[in-house]
């Protein structure tokens, strides 16, 4: 369920970590309980393709179900497990959405609000105008604001090896990193088409905190890790390291996946802040897309809202922090993806919330992410002909 672009390097470092249904004729989905050996070969490929190793958890009308396959830790030979947390990326874009659509169920504010309104003149400049855009444009990546991480020098600084191991510690600011986006010109008018940003969700976070007075990291938490009890899952911050257990991330950072191979564990992950810093396990992120698609975080209207979706391609479809996406084997799925450095990640549920999945890879360079979610879900072993779920690293 996610995609990598053929860019150059510092756009492909970027690349949208975005569900994609696979092109292939329909079949017979895989029951719920069954042994999930397709799941197991999936990422055992995965590690066969270049990528250091993978943690799964899967959980049906059976129960929950665990694998692992490779290694944690490269130096070691210390294989992963199944209890390893790991950055998650642009999946804490669905938590941010959560937030924002709870605060609009209490009456302090309205997805029709435009930025402007919770934000006056953050966003403005080469065409931007946040009179014109809504808080609902922003979750659901039609604002037409531009992305920061596509931005060159931000990519060169953050990305490739050079820059990173100089700037790996630095920390940003979210008012900076809108700052570099109003640089850049619009992709388009406000609700013209969709583009995926993670300027977008900057924004929401610093509405969060407008909206509350408070930290947006202490509204997830008070709001949704602490009444899930999602005892893995945290807000860092600033702090660079990963808690145990957990396993090493890797990366090339460079343009092919070819090269050297670097531990990029520690990282200052303000450069994410809101569009991209959680930290969780499998088990978690399960639990807080089941809990979300019952009903168990959002009052029926706000869900519905959060349901409803604008298109991406012929398979896939955004709503707000959440992409609906249908497999090759017809099943729909509910989740978001999500990449940083040394880090690629997929949590994803079906509508009932019976079914989940939830994976990473701790190498940003190789594997099909598209196989495992089709072996879980339509029991197929192998992803469709031409497509994969290989990309390079981003915030995605």
């Amino acid at each position: 369920m996610s995609v990598r672009t053929t860019r150059t390097a510092l756009v492909a470092a970027t690349a949208v970590a975005l569900s994609v249904a696979l092109a292939a004729p329909a079949v017979a989905a895989a029951p719920a309980g069954a042994d999930h050996g397709a799941t197991r070969k999936a990422i055992e490929a995965a590690v066969g393709a270049g990528v250091p190793g993978v943690t799964v958890t899967a959980k049906d009308g059976q129960g929950a179900w665990s694998a692992t396959a490779g290694v944690g830790n490269l130096k070691t030979g210390k294989p992963r497990s199944a209890d390893d947390r790991y950055r998650v990326g642009s999946i804490t874009k669905t938590f941010v959405a959560t937030v924002l659509l709870q605060l609009e169920a209490e009456g302090r504010l309205s997805l029709d609000d435009t930025v402007e309104e919770w934000l006056p003149g953050v966003v403005r400049g080469n065409g931007h105008d946040g009179s014109r855009v809504t808080l609902r444009q922003l979750l659901n990546h039609t604002s037409g604001i531009f992305n920061y991480t596509a931005d060159e020098e931000f990519g060169r600084t953050y990305f490739l090896k050079d820059g990173f191991f100089e700037h790996r510690y630095d920390t940003k600011k979210p008012a900076e990193l809108v700052a570099l986006a109003m640089t850049h010109k619009p992709d388009f008018e406000p609700g013209a088409s969709w583009n995926y940003s993670n300027t977008n969700y900057i924004l929401a976070g610093m509405v969060i905190e407008k909206a509350t007075g408070r930290p947006y990291g202490t509204e997830i938490r008070e709001r949704v890790i602490e009444p899930l009890h999602l005892t893995a899952t945290s807000v860092p911050g600033t702090r660079v390291s990963v808690p145990q257990p957990s396993s090493r991330a890797y990366s090339k950072l460079a343009e092919t996946a070819t090269g050297p191979t670097y531990d990029v564990t520690r990282i200052n992950p303000s450069l994410a802040w809101s569009a991209g810093e959680m930290i969780s396990d499998s088990k978690d992120l399960n639990r807080f897309y089941t809990a979300l698609l019952r009903g168990k975080l959002l009052p029926r209207e706000q869900l519905a809202e959060m349901t409803t979706t604008v298109p991406v391609d012929e398979a896939n479809s955004y709503g707000l922090g959440l992409l609906r996406t249908e497999l090759s084997c017809g099943v729909t799925v509910w989740g978001h993806g999500g990449g940083i450095h040394g880090s690629l990640s997929e949590a994803i549920t079906t509508k009932d919330g019976r079914h989940s999945l939830a994976f990473n890879f701790n190498g940003d360079w190789s594997g099909d992410m598209v196989s495992v979610i089709e072996a879980e879900f339509c029991g197929k072993t192998t992803a469709a002909a031409g497509r994969t779920g290989t990309r390079a690293p981003d915030l995605t």
